[in-house]
């Protein structure tokens, strides 16, 4: 009895003193989580590069001024110009573009999705006015509605259109059959089966596409802006790159660049609290 007593005592004690694996930190003991800086390692060294070429003069300050000059010239934009007016101009020109265009693809792309006959309908003529670029149409479309802001807001939202239409038609179609014999076998109706189901399987594929959308409006406002208007950051480019303001221009590119990775962490984070039900290899 004694001995088996003492067996089962040192057994305790080693299953208590047993060391953890390098990875693994005991309750309550876990350190302070140190912000990744991995990301800040190349605009660090782009910083660098760019003060170092500045200071030597390896290139003509015409063509790229000192960092210091662009924030002098950024400050200057901000106080005495209208920067912050152009900057909401361009804002605004691209959250409808968005809103609009996204909306009106989201809705026929669902349509298309669901029913082969409307896919049918709008199939030739879509496949046909998606190949001619944007940009192309904003001359007629300037003929027909000015340079104001529609002008814009309708070259953007055409932009914006078929890339989350396209994805939204192929996530609806790409839905495994597995599922839809399933929700069968359950009897679900018609319109349980669409939000249970389908759109659910889909998702993925109509974030990832206004994700992209939401960029690519961002990126076009400034071409929109530059071949026509007066005001907003594309005119200001266009503008700068006319009087030979490298700096100005230079502070729009930042800005734009800042702009347009603000808004991709944004839907990034949407699109990550949307599908938090859906686990992915997180490389």
């Amino acid at each position: 009895m004694s001995h088996t007593s003492d067996t089962i005592e040192a057994a305790a004690v080693e299953a208590a003193t047993v060391d953890l694996p390098a990875h693994a930190e005991a309750p309550g003991r876990r350190g302070l989580q140190l912000p990744n800086l991995t990301g800040f390692i190349l605009p660090f060294i782009i910083l660098v590069l760019w003060q170092t070429a500045a200071t030597y003069k390896w290139i003509d300050p015409v063509f790229l001024p000192a960092p210091l000059t662009v924030v002098t010239a950024f400050w200057k934009m901000l106080t005495k110009q209208k920067l912050a007016f152009d900057f909401l101009a361009s804002i605004n020109i691209v959250g409808q573009a968005f809103i609009y265009g996204s909306a009106a693809a989201l809705l026929l792309g669902i349509a298309a999705g669901l029913s082969r006959k409307v896919e049918e309908f709008f199939g030739p003529t879509f496949d046909t006015i998606r190949h001619i670029p944007g940009i192309a149409w904003l001359p007629l479309i300037v003929l027909w509605l000015g340079i104001g802001a529609p002008a814009k807001i309708l070259v953007i939202a055409k932009s914006v259109f078929f890339p989350v239409f396209l994805n939204t038609l192929q996530g609806i179609r790409n839905v495994e059959k597995n599922y839809i014999e399933l929700a069968k076998v359950l009897t679900l109706t018609r319109w349980q089966l669409i939000r249970k189901v389908i759109l659910p399987a889909a998702m993925p594929s109509i974030m990832v596409s206004l994700r992209y959308a939401a960029g690519l409006a961002w990126a076009l406002v400034v071409v929109a802006e530059g071949l026509s208007g007066l005001e907003g950051l594309g005119f200001l480019i266009f503008r700068a790159q006319g009087l030979l303001l490298t700096d100005q221009l230079l502070v729009c590119m930042v800005i734009i660049g800042l702009v347009g990775f603000a808004i991709d962490r944004s839907m990034f984070l949407a699109q990550k609290r949307v599908l938090k039900w859906k686990q992915g290899y997180d490389g």
